[in-house]
């Protein structure tokens, strides 16, 4: 029932499986009363640990995610190597001055402080990256929009010698007719393909976002929003030349069906 399920689905008042959980589960079950510590023990002997979960929407579709694993993406990449393209795996990002990732050490009990602009910032960009170690991106300012996207598969036009295959999660802007026409537009040289709904962990280029977040972004404290759109745009082209570093992206358990 614990690998299975989650408590509020088995009609119990919690969110996550703890030791509390589980001991009211045995209550419930068996009638039999334990401690949270013997709750404790027994998930230690079951071979389970405390871990952070990984939030998965309601709304995603599990039959067709399993159809594009075993049979759409296969058949994506059987048709690129037969008309040689290229897989690009694109994705956009927000970024904010007060972002923070990381830890720092302190004295136990007091939590370390770190200092920074009171003003809050941001910029965007929209990377796509191949298993070859291959990354293309584009750092704005302002909203993603129709435009910006077409602009920045032009820039892609510009640096690949084949034909390019690009996978993106499906924003409302993939979905425009503007996006669309402009697809239409250069079938000889583009296909664009949306990878199912609600599977952002599917996406490789999910993995690049947060090395920028956390190697960019949270390794440095822009004071301005030149200061962070130069700061990131920096650290994507320090691994546009360490290709090693792109590859080993798609090494990740849930990304490497796509290596």
């Amino acid at each position: 029932m614990i690998i299975e399920r989650l408590p509020d689905q088995l009609a119990l008042p919690f969110y996550l499986w703890t030791r509390e959980s589980v001991a009211r589960l045995i209550e419930r079950e068996y009638g039999i009363t334990v401690s949270a510590w013997t709750a404790g023990r027994y998930l230690k002997a079951w071979g389970m640990s405390a871990q952070r979960p990984v939030r998965r929407a309601y709304e995603r579709n599990d039959a067709v995610i399993e159809r594009w694993l075993n049979e759409d993406y296969p058949q994506i990449a059987k048709e690129a190597k037969r008309e040689k393209a290229t897989i690009y795996w694109g994705d956009e990002m927000g970024l904010r001055s007060d972002h923070i990732s990381g830890t720092s050490f302190a004295l136990k009990g007091q939590t370390p402080v770190v200092r920074a602009t009171g003003q809050r910032f941001g910029c965007n960009m929209v990377s796509a990256i191949t298993n070859r170690g291959e990354l293309s991106f584009m750092v704005f300012e302002g909203t993603f929009r129709n435009a910006t996207f077409i602009e920045f598969m032009k820039r892609m036009f510009r640096q690949a010698t084949r034909k390019i295959y690009l996978i993106v999660d499906g924003h409302p802007v993939d979905r425009s007719v503007a996006v669309k026409q402009f697809v239409a537009d250069n079938a000889d040289r583009l296909r664009l393909i949306r990878l199912p709904g609600y599977c952002p962990e599917l996406n490789p280029d999910e993995l690049l976002n947060q090395d920028v977040k956390t190697n960019a972004l949270g390794k440095s404290r822009p004071t301005s929003k030149a200061e962070m759109i130069g700061t990131v745009r920096r650290h994507l082209h320090r691994r546009q030349k360490e290709s090693h570093v792109i590859r080993t992206l798609f090494k990740e358990k849930h990304v490497r069906y796509a290596a």
